[in-house]
């Protein structure tokens, strides 16, 4: 084989890429005619090599692409938990009383206030549920929220929240990753693209959901970001530790025994890596092993809500939600960057045959998350942690059918706490009926921006380059709401 391939040595079972072959054979003459085909794709290797290299080069000594890394500016917040109430809440029914709707009340929405985008058909239709003044500020909460009026002046409530489209699907990737298609990396796996985590023992971005929600796994994917950054799924409905993250540790091989075959296995990526261009997928590979086996010791505690205190788990409450709340606050005080708590499988807030039904949902939500507001600030975790609520976007103040509310995209409420928000603060409005966001309008983008903002990011410097083009999560769009800035 020496005849054909200049200066080269076969050795029996290393396997040879085409690309090495072409690079080798007749002083790598080959290659010329391979970067005329590919050239576009060569480059955009080196683009990727170079930026995980980067990456790697920031990271503290550990140099793992979790490892903590600097933000861009002084951040007021160091991690996020998202309480994702996925299937749309009512804002008329929440946190934003519209008296107007008695006035209309089985009439026809006013014209001037039909946005000629959305069509809505039905008749206006009250909230069936009262609202009063709390707080310092004197916030108008519903009465579904008691124990969580009493914080109200620790959240700030944006009125002007509008997203693209009215469906389920493209807006739940709307909200989770700045896109209508499954094509982007979700916000958690930016946020630990571009800070990191503060403990290398735990994933960095973790999603407590009960089941699985409308779209499903591309909500929380890392798409063209290194796998690393992917959310881990953990099905909350199960609080035994050993089965809420299954397959940790080896009934037949003892932690000492499973160090050493991952050594044995490191070893044998790197010489396999070392032998190609820098490959960020092989490296989330190896990351992804070492994880697990350091999750074997700190990942059952983490999760092991019965070591809390009596009186701990019952200012939280019980069921899935509560469950998932308090642990999202066991992994916030651990150094998990990002935990997404889901409200349920499915999209359970999508009440189109009885709004009454926002009763029960509320029932189940709204001790638990006055409980993690409180025991965060209790701990002083509130002040460096951002809590975010709401849907994938709102309901319409018509009635669908007699009872129930359809999808209302234009205009729609959430709310933000700790992290550098102003408490005990209003933003933002909707029209007279709350059908459309019509004063200090939020899209979803400019709320990304303000988050990684809080952070400590730049969302227009938070890049990755893929397919020939930098990517972010707000894309070309989202500007910083300073007016919810603390």
């Amino acid at each position: 084989m020496s005849n054909f391939f200049s200066g080269m040595t076969v050795r029996s079972g290393i396997d040879i890429s085409r690309r090495d072959m072409l690079a080798r054979l007749g002083s790598g003459y080959g290659l010329v005619g391979l970067a005329a085909v590919l050239a576009d794709e060569m480059a955009s290797d080196r683009r990727v090599a170079r930026a995980a290299e980067a990456a790697l080069a920031a990271a503290p000594a550990a140099g793992t692409p979790l490892s903590a890394k600097s933000p861009h500016y002084e951040p007021k917040a160091r991690r996020v938990i998202h309480l994702f109430m996925n299937g749309g809440p009512s804002q008329v029914d929440t946190f934003d009383p519209k008296p107007a709707l008695e006035k209309y009340s089985g009439k026809a929405p006013p014209a001037d206030l039909v946005n000629t985008m959305r069509r809505t058909k039905g008749t206006l239709m009250p909230s069936p549920f009262k609202f009063a003044k709390h707080g310092q500020a004197g916030i108008e909460v519903s009465e579904l929220f008691p124990h969580l009026s009493r914080c109200i002046d620790d959240i700030c409530v944006i009125r002007s929240m509008h997203t693209n489209l009215p469906n389920h699907e493209p807006s739940f990737l709307m909200m989770n990753s700045g896109e209508t298609q499954p094509t982007r990396p979700s916000m958690g796996s930016w946020l630990t693209y571009g800070l990191g985590s503060e403990n290398q023992n735990l994933p960095g971005y973790v999603v407590l959901c009960p089941g699985q929600p409308t779209v499903g796994p591309q909500l929380w994917s890392n798409s063209f970001l290194p796998g690393i950054f992917q959310g881990v799924h953990i099905n909350n409905s199960e609080l035994d530790p050993k089965k809420v993250i299954k397959h940790i540790a080896n009934p037949h091989v003892t932690p000492a025994d499973q160090r050493r075959q991952l050594d044995l296995l490191r070893k044998i990526n790197e010489t396999h890596l070392a032998a190609r261009t820098r490959d960020p997928q092989l490296e989330a590979r190896i990351q992804a092993l070492e994880m697990a086996f350091r999750m074997q010791t700190e990942a059952q505690e983490a999760f092991d809500i019965s070591r809390e205190s009596a009186e701990t788990r019952k200012l939280y409450g019980e069921g899935e939600f509560a469950n998932g709340c308090l642990i999202a606050r066991r992994l916030a005080e651990r150094g998990v960057r990002m935990t997404q708590v889901y409200f349920g499988g499915g999209q359970p807030w999508d009440d189109h045959g009885d709004i009454a039904n926002h009763r029960q949902h509320a029932k189940k939500s709204d001790q638990a998350i006055a409980g993690l507001i409180t025991d965060l600030k209790s701990r002083g975790l509130l002040d460096d942690t951002l809590v975010v609520w709401g849907g994938e976007f709102g309901r319409t103040p018509t009635a669908e059918g007699s009872k129930g509310r359809d999808h209302n995209n234009l205009g729609f409420s959430m709310w933000l706490a700790g992290g550098g928000v102003r408490g005990g603060y209003v933003h933002g409005s909707t029209d007279e009926i709350g059908f459309s966001a019509v004063d200090g309008k939020v899209h979803v983008h400019d709320l990304h921006a303000t988050i990684l903002h809080l952070l400590g990011i730049d969302h227009t410097k938070l890049t990755y380059r893929y397919s020939g083009r930098d990517f972010r999560l707000t894309d070309v769009h989202g500007e910083i709401v300073q007016k919810v800035l603390s």
